[in-house]
């Protein structure tokens, strides 16, 4: 019950910042790839 009166929920927060490190990884790789095609059809 102390933690819902503070607002200090861990485990909101880590599953939260799972959820962004992850969306940030895949994110990233998409852009990867679609630059490296980017790339390719400019050299073509």
């Amino acid at each position: 019950m102390a933690a819902d009166e503070t607002g200090n929920d861990m485990n909101a927060h880590v599953q939260d910042y799972s959820l962004f490190t992850g969306m940030m990884k895949w994110g990233t790789i998409v852009a990867l790839i679609a630059a490296a095609i980017v790339v390719l059809v400019i050299a073509n």
